[in-house]
């Protein structure tokens, strides 16, 4: 049987489906959240002055996930997971990002 896992990428902010993953720091930590091309943009404009103002430190890994032809979860297959992580007391946030080892046992579980 064949078997096709889609992994959708949701937007952090809305709700809304996000198109990628951006990357940020600030006081020393450094974080990432998944956006809408217009949520990215939003970001971006906000930060622009202070970038623009500041100095560069370092070589910091950038990354930017442009979301296209990846596998991706359809929303009931989501639902399910995070049912079934629940149920096996595996930690699952209600909306976005499913973290990729909890996907991979309940992979192995079925």
């Amino acid at each position: 049987m064949a078997k096709q896992i889609q992994e959708i990428l949701i937007d952090d902010l809305d709700g809304g489906e996000a198109n990628e993953t951006v990357s940020f720091a600030i006081d020393g930590a450094s974080y990432e959240i998944d956006l809408s091309v217009d949520n990215a943009k939003k970001l971006r404009d906000a930060l622009s002055p202070f970038q623009q103002a500041a100095r560069k430190s370092g070589a910091a890994a950038t990354r930017r996930r442009a979301r296209g032809g990846t596998r991706s979860m359809s929303r009931e297959q989501s639902s399910e997971i995070r049912q079934w992580a629940k149920a096996h007391g595996l930690p699952v946030s209600e909306r976005g990002r499913i973290a990729s080892t909890v996907v991979e046992k309940y992979q192995a579980a079925h």
